[in-house]
């Protein structure tokens, strides 16, 4: 353990403020968006079309989830309407970054690990799909692709769902990748 200061750094968090730094630092270089971008607008109402969830996100992971792209229902549907915004401690999607890998949850609720998480509670979410937006060069988790819900979907659907969500990620992360958002 290191002290810095008052504070006591574990080599965990040691591990995760180097792993954060170095996001930003490509997040800068590949000049990914870091604020809200139409193209990226563009792929979260495209993934919302194709997986038929209320709310979409691109996600780049910064000081906070940012969601550069962001598809919400229409403004007069008497759903939340979600901002740009969320602590990087909220959702599903620290978990896709921190293990590099997709994950869908048909119903949170059938996994209590999943379950009892800020967005069930302030959204009323039950379904979440994400896969993470990985630059394939150096390994770094830039952020993620996810769509979620208020209902629960069928685990008959769950491959369809996290298929579409996979693919919209691998188009995205080559976007932000080849230098061509629009931001």
């Amino acid at each position: 353990m290191l002290h810095a200061g008052q504070e006591t750094v574990t080599s965990a968090t040691a591990q995760a403020m180097a792993e954060q730094r170095a996001r930003e630092e490509l997040i800068q270089r590949l000049g990914v968006p870091t604020g809200p971008d139409d193209l990226m607008d563009q792929f979260a109402d495209r993934l919302a079309e194709a997986t038929g969830m209320l709310y979409t996100f691109v996600n780049i992971f910064l000081t906070e989830q940012t969601f550069v792209g962001r598809h919400n229902p229409p403004p007069d549907s008497g759903y939340l309407i979600l901002g740009r915004t969320m602590s990087r401690d909220h959702g599903w999607c620290p978990a896709v970054v921190k293990r590099q890998k997709a994950l869908p949850l048909p119903d949170v609720h059938a996994s209590p690990r999943f379950s009892g998480n800020f967005v069930v509670d302030a959204v009323g979410i039950r379904s979440y799909f994400g896969s993470p937006l990985i630059h394939a060069q150096s390994g770094i988790t830039l952020g993620t692709v996810c769509a979620i819900d208020p209902e629960a979907r069928p685990r008959s659907d769950a491959r369809r769902l996290l298929e579409a969500v996979k693919s919209n990620g691998a188009e995205v992360i080559h976007t932000l990748t080849s230098g061509r958002s629009a931001h």
